[in-house]
């Protein structure tokens, strides 16, 4: 039976990674995944602030802190994109750079604070440090974030697959996307107690990129996002309590990481495997064909509708052994064996049925 403890992580774990699911749909579709971790990484400085500023390691303090931090980590991204026309990834880098810099300073200094050897917590989360008190906070938090999300749909659905027609229409994609940093910034913050400043921007982006490989449409994707999320947080938690000593915030990112490495294999459309096999069947087609214009091209040649090739000359003409191309029209119905030429009847001539002819046309007529 499971202990109250492990319940209250599963639940907190499991609201973070629906949260982060939702909100990572956007970020993976705009194109702008290291924003995650830009506010990731940027509100450690909020947190050793609020630390300071209260005096202590009060929760609220500490996430408020971490909240202004992350959240004007973001919005500074978007005055260097928008405002000074710096490109994405060298305003990422700096802005990145710039907050977790200042953050580390302010540890190196909040250290010689009494009480503050627990701030290491948010550097890499801690599944303790998640009280069965913090959760009706949470819950309330989470569905004001996806009150937002569900109240700018449209919005937010334009902008994430063309800015530039969410401006000719008229909309404010400044402060759409000026809300979408806020919403990150408190998802990631609600996770930072559980994943730490360090891994929660992977449980932001690989429920996102994992359910990409499944769905085409946006409801469906952050559906999905939101239950491999679910399944991530849930999971990580779980599988960590098996362990002594185990931290769950990076066996939840391992989870995530999981499932996203699955989706990439294994999904229907897009997934390795078969794209794999799209590529054998092409390939196993092209061969195909090639040897049917050869057999076609070959009684052409000869005036001769019946003249049979024999595999030597298909080979050299398909450039590989066609055996196993032969034996695959053959059981098609395409091509026929002759009756072998030589006395020990080794050698085989082949020969275009009326099906394979047909089909032939057909492909040539849709080329």
């Amino acid at each position: 039976m499971l202990n109250p403890t492990l319940i209250t992580v599963i639940m907190a774990a499991s609201l973070i990674g629906a949260l982060a699911g939702v909100l990572g749909t956007f970020l993976v579709l705009r194109g702008q995944s290291l924003l995650g971790d830009v506010i990731s990484h940027a509100a450690l400085p909020g947190v050793v602030g609020g630390f300071l500023v209260s005096g202590g390691r009060g929760f609220a303090a500490i996430l408020g802190g971490a909240l202004i931090s992350g959240a004007l980590a973001g919005l500074v991204v978007q005055v260097l994109r928008r405002g000074a026309g710096v490109k994405p990834d060298a305003a990422l880098g700096t802005v990145l750079s710039l907050f977790f810099a200042g953050g580390v300073v302010l540890l190196s200094v909040a250290q010689l604070q009494p009480g503050a050897a627990g701030l290491t917590v948010f550097l890499f989360g801690q599944a303790a440090s998640v009280l069965r008190a913090d959760l009706l906070p949470m819950a309330i938090v989470a569905l004001f974030v996806l009150s937002c999300v569900a109240l700018f749909w449209k919005e937010f659905q334009l902008i994430a697959f063309d800015r530039e027609a969410a401006q000719a229409q008229g909309l404010p994609v400044v402060l759409l996307e000026t809300v979408l940093t806020v919403l990150t910034a408190i998802t990631i913050v609600l996770g930072l107690a559980l994943a730490g400043v360090v891994l929660m921007v992977a449980m932001l982006i690989a429920p996102a990129v994992a359910a990409r490989q499944w769905v085409r449409g946006l409801g469906a994707m952050v559906f999905l996002s939101a239950v491999i999320g679910i399944a991530a947080g849930a999971g990580g938690a779980f599988l960590s309590a098996l362990g002594q000593g185990v931290a769950t915030g990076p066996v939840m990112v391992l989870m995530a990481s999981f499932l996203t490495a699955l989706s990439l294999l294994l999904a229907p459309d897009r997934g390795v495997l078969a794209r794999w096999v799209r590529q054998q069947n092409a390939r196993k087609s092209l061969h195909g064909r090639q040897v049917l214009e050869a057999l076609d091209g070959l009684s052409r040649d000869h005036q001769d509708p019946a003249y049979g090739s024999d595999q030597a000359m298909l080979d050299a003409y398909l450039g590989a052994d066609a055996r196993p191309v032969l034996a695959r029209l053959q059981r098609d119905g395409l091509i026929r064996a002759q009756a072998p030429v030589a006395p020990e009847g080794k050698a085989t001539r082949w020969e275009l049925t009326d099906a394979g002819s047909q089909t032939l046309h057909a492909q040539e007529g849709q080329r």
